[in-house]
């Protein structure tokens, strides 16, 4: 995103020049150590329950790629939560961030599901349950290469024994969901993309 060079288009194959400097140098450079020394301590979103994340030391840039802070993400799972009592409880009830930047929705998703008392009757064991919400029940998609790394890297990086199953990542794609949407294509895309993945019952 700072320097310039010549890339491969992930959606049509062809080769496209970006001319970069998107990110002013000593500001990217700061951010980028910051976010470097922070990262471990901060990694760990499966645990924890402070208002810090690793994205809100990031320094804003000038580029629409905004992260939204941690607290509004919270407001918003908690709307959800309003609007339809239970949904946490339900192992067959689906999230997902179609134009995903952080992880930060999916991660506090994904903790509400495996943190249900509910969730937890219907599936005692810690592991079986985390496999069911990751691989049935959340779903993302990044609009670039370097959004889905940064996303899946912040969503799979509490866990640092390699234990998260590559097949997770299937439940994550790369594309731009604003483009698909005015050309009509976007709801074909994601049953084409996911339609395989969605629940039927913790016995899959």
């Amino acid at each position: 995103m700072r320097d310039r060079g010549d890339y491969t288009d992930p959606l049509t194959g062809g080769s496209r020049h970006f001319d970069g400097n998107v990110f002013n140098a000593p500001v990217f450079n700061t951010a980028i150590t910051d976010f470097m020394s922070l990262r471990k301590e901060l990694s760990n979103w499966f645990e924890e329950d402070s208002d810090r994340d690793i994205f809100g030391c990031i320094p804003p840039q000038k580029t629409n790629q905004i992260f939204t802070p941690k607290a509004v993400v919270r407001q918003m799972v908690d709307l959800f939560e309003k609007e339809e009592p239970g949904c946490f409880a339900d192992p067959g009830h689906t999230f997902a961030d179609l134009y995903i930047k952080s992880g930060l929705f999916i991660a506090e998703a994904v903790k509400r599901l495996y943190r249900n008392p509910e969730m937890k009757r219907l599936s005692p064991d810690d592991k079986e349950r985390l496999d069911h919400v990751f691989f049935r029940q959340v779903f993302g998609i990044a609009p670039s290469e370097i959004i889905y790394r940064i996303t899946t890297n912040f969503i799979f990086g509490f866990s640092d024994n390699g234990s998260i199953p590559d097949r997770y990542r299937s439940n994550f794609a790369i594309a731009d969901s604003a483009e698909l949407a005015k050309e009509g294509e976007l709801a074909s895309f994601i049953e084409e993309r996911f339609g395989k993945y969605l629940p039927d019952s913790y016995s899959d």
